[in-house]
Parts: structure tokens; C-alpha cells; sequence
């Protein structure tokens, strides 16, 4: 459920229909962010908050890596 939240605040365009296997694609790469943000303490809601205030998705990523680095899970 909070991995369909963050995909349709990200998604560029909620009434475009996209092909299933895109569809698919998109869930595993979100479900995917959502797992790193709870690694290093970041909440679904709190990206989706971090996208709806104007963060890009590459920003977001980019927010995750450097918690993974302060957080001292990757070198």
C-alpha cells in the first residue's frame, strides 16, 4: 500500500495508462526506494513529502545515498 502511495506521488502523470510490463517495472523500482529510505530511517511518507515539496526522484535518491554513507552501510 505505502509502496502504491510513493509510485503515484511520483508518477509525472497519474491518468497516463502505462503498459503492464512498465507498470511492473516502476512497482519493483519504487518498492526498492521504499526499502533503502528504511534502511537508513527515511518513512514512505516522508519522501513522498520530500517529492510533493519539490524534490526530483534523482534528488530523493541522492538524499538516501548520503544517509547511507552518514549511517556507515556503504563506503
Amino acid at each position: 500500500m505505502t509502496t502504491m502511495r510513493l509510485s503515484s506521488a511520483a508518477r509525472h502523470d497519474s491518468t497516463e495508462s502505462i503498459p503492464l510490463a512498465q507498470k511492473e517495472a516502476l512497482e519493483r523500482a519504487v518498492a526498492k526506494v521504499v526499502a533503502l529510505g528504511t534502511q537508513v530511517g527515511v518513512s514512505a511518507d516522508q519522501m513522498i513529502l520530500l517529492l510533493q515539496s519539490g524534490f526530483s526522484v534523482g534528488e530523493l535518491l541522492d538524499y538516501l545515498e548520503a544517509g547511507l554513507r552518514n549511517a556507515g552501510l556503504t563506503s
